[in-house]
């Protein structure tokens, strides 16, 4: 069974597409200074799952060049929303394999980097995850308010269908 709190992800993982939604490549690749475009963060998002959930936890790494585009602290850019959303979807879809092997004892691990360990678990960088996907659908719903989009999608969605709380025992 899935654990609750990767169920969590996937939850926002769903939210995080519907604030794409409808987006165009060409509003996709505007910025609104100091906002980074909505590719940026598309991407920059398929980065940190591909850190956390395939590099660092398996040594796995299938989309390399995340790192040097959109990663944390790298120059500004604008790379093309369809593109990273295709990205996005092949780094999720390598990590569910992971995610769902995730228990209660698993979470409380730490991974080993540089001979030592991470300084968080792998339980704290999972919740990490979860926040920064809710931060950047705020940052994404500024950019589209900028962008005139009209019907953009309402938060919190649907939690209750597929992710109502379901106690762990």
């Amino acid at each position: 069974m899935t654990h609750p709190l990767v169920n969590q992800l996937y939850f926002a993982r769903t939210e995080w597409l519907r604030a794409f939604d409808g987006v165009s490549d060409v509003d996709g690749a505007t910025r609104f200074e100091p906002m980074n475009s909505l590719g940026w963060m598309m991407g920059h998002l398929a980065w940190q799952e591909n850190i956390c959930w395939n590099v660092r936890a398996r040594n796995l790494n299938p989309a390399p060049q995340l790192h040097d585009l959109v990663g944390y602290g790298k120059p500004v850019n604008t790379p093309g929303l369809s593109a990273m959303v295709a990205t996005w979807h092949d780094v999720t879809t390598a990590a569910t394999s992971y995610l769902e092997l995730l228990t209660d004892e698993s979470l409380k691990t730490h991974w080993i980097r540089n001979g030592k360990p991470a300084r968080e678990s792998v339980g704290t960088t999972l919740q990490r995850v979860i926040y920064h996907y809710f931060f950047h659908i705020g940052e994404a719903q500024a950019v589209r308010q900028l962008l005139n989009h009209p019907n953009r999608p309402e938060y919190i969605g649907d939690i209750g269908e597929q992710f109502a709380f379901r106690s762990q025992s």
